[in-house]
């Protein structure tokens, strides 16, 4: 199948953040100013992502990134290691 290594399917993932307006919800300060890091074709890649992200920010308690697994909104009903 095009696009994928070793016959692995793609899980898509998508790390993002931004600040948010309080610690005790998740509502962005600034939507034009979300941090979008990029989509990976797995979770591994993504967690990498996301913690190089969350480590650059570490000093900003109101920064916070997230890794949105794409693969089940694209795909709801198929479960993640289904062919």
């Amino acid at each position: 199948m095009a696009g994928t290594r070793a016959g692995k399917r793609q899980l898509l993932h998508l790390v993002f953040g931004g600040e948010l307006t309080s610690l005790d919800k998740i509502e962005f300060s600034d939507l034009k100013k979300l941090d979008i890091v990029g989509i990976y074709p797995n979770y591994a890649e993504a967690y990498d992502a996301w913690k190089d992200a969350a480590h650059r920010t570490v000093d900003d308690a109101h920064m916070r990134y997230f890794i949105v697994h794409l693969h089940r909104l694209l795909d709801p009903g198929e479960a993640d290691g289904a062919a």
